[in-house]
């Protein structure tokens, strides 16, 4: 593992050390460098341990923010037997992130000619339920695509342009940059004119009212509904373009 990457690791684990023993959304954005509506956003799918005080303010336990992180990290328990037919790329640090992000704008990204038969799929998503629950799909239903993931919108707009996948699968919720931001620089650059883009939201329709300049024309998955829809969408994604 790159020093760079293990010094930034235990950098993160300090400062969550260093907090309370019951926590702010504020603080734990802070920490993990992410907005304050993700860090809420986490709460709300169960990631993170939360209560209300008598005030109405949110408090998170710092034992969950810990056990995230190292879930993050790779260290929780994913059965390697369902995913062991597809690899999860090792997510690049910020400054290697912003390197790949400008030479993929500029076009430098090129496929591995060894794997140039090998389909892509990359999957940006911050939720490890999610992400989790994805690989597991695609391990069972797709295990001759390789699937690579990105947990923030930066770093998946790096590896967009490094991998250039035929498929990319979407949150439109994310930190770094928001994922609506991002499918539209997507489907502005002619770079990525051949990858095929699939949004997945836990949002309802309603809620994706002022994200509608970035979805229209695409397919997108409530995430209630993500085991029964994105396997027919991602059969219909990996098809040959004619």
């Amino acid at each position: 593992m790159d020093f760079e990457v293990i010094e930034s690791r235990a950098m993160e684990t300090n400062q969550v050390a260093s907090l309370p023993s019951d926590c702010s959304t504020r603080e734990v954005a802070r920490v993990l460098g992410m907005a304050v509506r993700s860090v809420q956003l986490m709460v709300d799918r169960g990631e993170l341990e939360a209560w209300k005080t008598p005030g109405g303010h949110r408090r998170i336990a710092r034992a969950s923010v810990e056990r995230w992180l190292n879930q993050r990290h790779g260290h929780a328990a994913v059965p390697s037997a369902a995913i062991s037919a597809n690899e999860v790329a090792v997510v690049p640090d910020e400054a290697s992130a912003k390197a790949s992000t400008k030479r993929a704008l500029q076009g430098g990204g090129r496929k591995d000619p060894a794997h140039a038969q090998r389909q892509r799929v990359l999957l940006i998503e911050d939720s490890v339920h999610f992400q989790t629950l994805v690989k597991l799909l695609m391990a069972h239903d797709f295990p001759q695509i390789d699937l690579h993931v990105a947990d923030d919108g930066i770093v998946g707009l790096a590896m967009a342009g490094e991998l250039q996948p035929d498929v990319l699968i979407v949150d439109i919720l994310l930190p770094g940059i928001d994922g609506a931001t991002l499918i539209a620089r997507l489907r502005s650059h002619p770079q990525f004119q051949r990858s095929r883009l699939i949004v997945v939201t836990s949002l309802d329709e309603e809620q994706r009212g002022p994200y509608a300049f970035a979805l229209t024309g695409l397919p997108v998955v409530h995430k209630p509904r993500l085991v029964q829809e994105l396997p027919a969408l991602l059969a219909e994604s990996l098809r040959p373009l004619g």
